[in-house]
């Protein structure tokens, strides 16, 4: 499945100027997504972050990872459109600077899909090279509360 800027909306609820995606390539629901965001100069947040020095700030890095993986479940079926929370992160690493016009991929992987709690992991990278990579965790509230006593 590949998914358009408008099919991305569809999907998942983030809007500009915070959707951190601009295409997924291919997502097997439940398991996998991958795309990418084009980095134009004009970005909001590269007039504030570092003003002579611009780069992408790495929590937006983390929230693009985070987007990408809520694909691969969201296209799950009876998932779309729902709410992802995000509740843990382990082991980010920050390894190269994301800077404007850059074609950042991005890629998420889901771990386990439990009971309304998903484990994921993915990376972003830039010109081949990693720029973010990290674990992290996702909750989808409506499947959790099935399971409350």
């Amino acid at each position: 499945m590949i998914l358009d800027k408008k099919k991305i909306l569809e999907f998942q609820k983030n809007r500009d100027p915070y959707l951190m995606i601009d295409h997924v390539d291919e997502v097997k629901p439940g398991v996998m997504a991958r795309g990418y965001k084009l980095l134009k100069k004009n970005e909001w947040f590269f007039d504030v972050h570092w003003p002579g020095d611009p780069n992408m700030p790495g929590a937006l890095q983390l929230e693009s990872l985070m987007q990408m993986a809520s694909i691969a479940i969201l296209t799950l079926p009876e998932k779309k459109g729902k709410l992802l929370y995000l509740t843990n992160v382990d082991n980010m690493k920050l390894t190269k600077k994301v800077l404007p016009e850059n074609k950042m991929m991005i890629n998420s992987r889901i771990i386990s899909f439990k009971r309304g709690l998903a484990i994921c992991e993915g990376e972003t990278e830039v010109n081949g090279e990693i720029a973010c990579k990290a674990k992290f965790k996702l909750i989808l509230p409506d499947e959790i509360n099935k399971y409350r006593v």
